[in-house]
C-alpha cells in the first residue's frame, strides 16, 4: 500500500487540512474494529471510550448490522434515493414507529433532513421560525449543536463561535441548570427575563436545550428543571425543542434522554446513533400539528440514506424489542459512577467533581496544567481512547459503547486510573 512509503502519519500531515483535530489526540493510524476496541496499522488494540463522540452506541461492526448491512448491498439494492419512497425507508419508518414511538405514545412525524445532527438542528430551527413569526431562539450556556451557521449560533464555546467569522444573532443564551452553582435558580432568571418587558429579550420562537451537554463538559439537567423550562414554554406560547442528538439512542438508558424527565417536547433532534453503525443518517421529530412543511420547502440530497435506514432497522429490532439494553446501561453506568467517584475521592485536589447518567460521564480535572488533556494523552498511551470536553477541555469523557462487556469497561477505567494517577503524581 502507498501508505507504507510514508513514515506513520506524514501521508495525513502533508495532505489533510490542518484543521483536524481527534487525530491530534489519538495519533494513530487505524485500520479495524470490533465491538468495544479498534486496532492500529501495527496491530495495537486500543479499547474504546470515545464511541464515535457518541455515534457507535452499539459499537463497532457489529455483526447483525453488519450481515443486514452486506445482504442488503449485495442484492443491489437502493443507495441513494433523495426523499423518494424505497423500500429500506418503509421498514425504518415502520419499526421505528412500532418498537419507539408508539410504545411511548410519541406521535410524532419523522423528517429525513440530512445526514447530520446540525442538519436536523437546523431545519428544527427553520421550522420554529416558520411557525411562529419569530426569529430568536433560547439556547443555553455551554450548549453545543452544530457546526454550521444557524446551529453554531446556539453554542456557547467562544472558540468554536469564533470561528463562524461572522456575527451569529437571533440567539439568546440563558444559564443552565447549575450555571450559577447550586444557590442559583436559572429558571427564575429565564422566566424573569421573558416575563419582564424592560429585559430587552424578545418572545422567542423556541427554546432547544441538551438534558446532558455532552460537549459542554457533561452537564446534567435535573428533571425538575427540565420540566420548567417546558412549562415555561408551554406559559409563553414557545416551542420546545430537544438536541438528543448525541445522548439519545439509549445513552442514558431509555431510547430517548428525556424520558425520565416525563416532558413532550415539540421538535426532537437525532442523529450520531440512530444509523446503529456509524452511517451518516438524522431525524427531526415534529409534533403532527407542527408539521407544516411546504413539499421541498427543506431540501437535500442526502436525506435518503437507505444503507443507514438499513443498519438503524436492524438496530431497533436487535437493542429495542424490550428493556435489556436500557437495565444494562444503567446497571454499568451504576458501576462507572462507582469507580469514578472512588478515584475523585483520591485525588480531589485534582479532580474534584464526577457527573453523568447512563453509560455518558465526566470526570472533572483542574484546568491547570491541562491535566485532563495529559491525562487523556496518558490513557491513550496504555491503550485506552478517551476525550476531553468543556469549554476549557476540563473534563475527561467517559463514553463506552453501551455493549460493552464489564470485563473491557472494569479494564479501561483501569487505565484511565493508572493514567491519572501517573500525570497527577508526576506533577507533585
Amino acid at each position: 500500500m502507498a501508505i507504507q512509503s510514508f513514515s506513520e502519519v506524514e501521508l495525513f500531515t502533508e495532505l489533510e487540512s490542518n484543521v483536524r483535530s481527534y487525530c491530534r489526540s489519538f495519533p494513530a493510524v487505524f485500520s479495524k474494529a470490533k465491538g468495544h476496541s479498534l486496532w492500529d496499522t501495527h496491530g495495537k488494540e486500543y479499547l474504546d471510550f470515545f464511541s464515535g463522540a457518541g455515534a457507535l452506541n452499539y459499537g463497532h461492526n457489529h455483526p447483525r448490522l453488519k450481515q443486514a448491512l452486506l445482504k442488503y448491498i449485495e442484492e443491489d439494492n437502493i443507495a441513494h434515493s433523495l426523499d423518494m419512497y424505497t423500500e429500506a425507508k418503509a421498514q425504518f419508518l415502520d419499526q421505528f414507529s412500532e418498537i419507539i414511538l408508539t410504545p411511548r405514545h410519541m406521535p410524532y412525524r419523522v423528517m429525513f433532513p440530512g445526514p447530520t445532527g446540525t442538519n436536523s438542528v437546523e431545519s428544527a430551527l427553520k421550522l420554529a421560525r416558520k411557525i411562529t413569526r419569530r426569529e430568536s431562539i433560547i439556547s443555553f450556556t455551554n450548549a453545543f449543536h452544530g457546526m454550521t451557521l444557524g446551529s453554531l449560533a446556539l453554542g456557547g464555546n467562544q472558540f468554536k463561535r469564533d470561528g463562524a467569522g461572522v456575527p451569529l444573532p437571533f440567539t439568546v443564551h440563558m444559564p443552565y441548570d447549575g450555571y450559577f452553582g447550586p444557590g442559583m435558580d436559572t429558571i427564575e432568571y429565564l422566566e424573569r427575563f421573558l416575563h419582564d418587558l424592560g429585559s430587552g429579550v424578545s418572545l422567542p420562537a423556541a427554546v432547544i436545550v441538551e438534558t446532558i451537554q455532552g460537549e459542554g463538559g457533561i452537564n446534567v439537567a435535573h428533571a425538575q428543571w427540565l420540566r420548567s423550562v417546558e412549562k415555561i414554554c408551554r406559559e409563553y406560547d414557545i416551542l420546545f425543542m430537544v438536541d438528543d442528538v448525541q445522548v439519545g439512542c439509549g445513552r442514558t438508558g431509555p431510547f430517548f434522554s428525556f424520558e425520565e424527565a416525563q416532558i413532550s417536547p415539540d421538535i426532537v433532534c437525532l442523529s450520531k446513533s440512530i444509523s446503529g453503525y456509524g452511517l451518516p443518517m438524522a431525524l427531526t421529530l415534529i409534533k403532527p400539528e407542527l408539521d407544516q412543511w411546504e413539499p421541498g420547502e427543506h431540501n437535500g440530497t442526502f436525506r435518503g440514506n437507505n444503507l443507514a435506514f438499513v443498519t438503524a432497522t436492524q438496530a431497533l429490532r436487535t437493542f429495542w424489542q424490550d428493556d435489556t439494553l436500557s437495565h444494562e446501561t444503567r446497571r454499568k453506568g451504576g458501576y462507572v459512577k462507582q469507580f469514578l467517584d472512588h478515584l475523585s475521592t483520591q485525588y480531589a485536589h485534582a479532580l474534584p467533581e464526577v457527573r453523568g447518567r447512563g453509560l455518558i460521564w465526566g470526570l472533572v480535572a483542574e484546568s491547570r496544567d491541562d491535566l485532563a488533556s495529559r491525562i487523556s494523552s496518558e490513557a491513550f498511551r496504555q491503550g485506552l481512547i478517551i476525550e476531553t470536553s468543556g469549554s476549557e477541555s476540563n473534563v475527561l469523557k467517559i463514553l463506552p459503547p453501551l455493549t460493552i462487556t464489564d470485563e473491557a469497561l472494569e479494564m479501561g477505567l483501569n487505565i484511565l486510573q493508572d493514567a491519572a494517577r501517573r500525570v497527577i503524581e508526576s506533577r507533585a
